[in-house]
């Protein structure tokens, strides 16, 4: 089918720009919609002359979204926290804010919408932030019942919070943790293959109603992605066995003094560098289930990580370095 006019929440963010621009490129009249249409201005060039416009609306507003979405013929929401910051709570972002997009792309009359969760989303699950993806992919289906969901693992490319991450670190750092013990298994997907994820799921009627877990085409351990990150970059660094409990409190502390510093404004305090939430999470593998539709489904061949890390990690390699050995204890 025509995707026509979509509009896209979250489209200023990391994922969101590639999702924007794979749906300019598919022919879509884009609205990018985000708290701050500012945020949206490096988006303008990745289409044709007025074929992407930024608007303000914020999830948290029932009105702002209702006009959003007025007029528009498909919908995707992309907007997701992975730590909470004032009013940007779990519940609020990823539960009441998807049952706010998915009621209003109702009311628009879109005849498709796109919901992008995350692989773990349980309403039971031990996760905050999990348990919130959970109650929010409920909330969607409720309301839109042939919303199709995207559940990724975690997503790398540019511009990623993943391996930037731990590659800036490993620049000033002679050791990186391995919470658990490096043991926690993802799958790591392309951004660009997510993008061509809500193309495909947008304009092919087969995959109204349904969900996907999107996983590239290999696992890691979460040791084995330090490694290849530290390989890439040709730093050595010692991989640090660090125990549940130890990186709990040690995170509870983090984030006890991040709150206490973000009170007055928030939004001036970079985020803690992980949360209590996040150790928790990582005490469950993050790969697609067994038998659960994926890429392929969509007609989409998984992109290699390996491909693409050299593209974008070169900036962390210490000049004139070789490879070493990886260190580990």
């Amino acid at each position: 089918m025509e995707i026509g006019i979509v509009t896209v929440f979250g489209g200023a963010g990391f994922i969101g720009r590639h999702v924007v621009q794979a749906l300019a490129r598919a022919g879509a009249r884009v609205r990018v919609v985000c708290r701050r249409p500012e945020e949206a201005g490096a988006c303008k060039p990745l289409g044709d002359v007025g074929q992407i416009v930024p608007i303000a609306a914020n999830i948290r507003d029932p009105e702002s979204v209702a006009a959003a979405l007025a007029g528009s013929d498909a919908v995707v929401n992309l907007v997701g926290v992975l730590f909470e910051r004032g009013k940007q709570s779990f519940e609020a972002v990823h539960h009441q804010g998807a049952a706010t997009v998915a009621r209003a792309a109702v009311n628009a009359g879109a005849s498709r919408l796109v919901h992008l969760s995350a692989i773990g989303a349980d309403v039971d699950a031990p996760s905050l932030y999990a348990a919130s993806k959970g109650r929010g992919e409920q909330a969607v289906r409720n309301a839109f019942p042939t919303a199709t969901l995207l559940r990724p693992s975690i997503v790398f490319g540019p511009e990623d919070s993943f391996f930037n991450r731990f590659a800036s670190m490993a620049r000033l750092s002679p050791a990186l943790p391995l919470i658990g013990g490096g043991h926690t298994r993802f799958q790591p997907v392309y951004v660009n293959d997510v993008a061509a994820a809500v193309v495909r799921a947008l304009s092919d009627d087969a995959a109204t109603g349904k969900t996907f877990e999107l996983g590239g085409p290999a696992v890691y351990s979460f040791r084995r992605l330090m490694e290849v990150m530290l390989a890439e970059i040709g730093r050595d660094r010692l991989l640090v066995p660090w125990p549940f409990w130890l990186a709990s409190i040690q995170a509870g502390f983090v984030e006890t003094a991040f709150k206490l510093a973000a009170a007055p404004i928030p939004a001036l305090v970079p985020p803690p560098p992980i949360t209590s939430d996040q150790v928790a999470m990582l005490r469950s593998d993050n790969v697609v289930t067994s038998g659960a539709a994926g890429l392929e489904a969509l007609g989409i061949a998984p992109t290699a990580l390996e491909l693409i890390l050299p593209t974008y990690l070169a900036r962390y390699r210490k000049p004139g370095g070789i490879l070493r050995e990886r260190k580990s204890l």
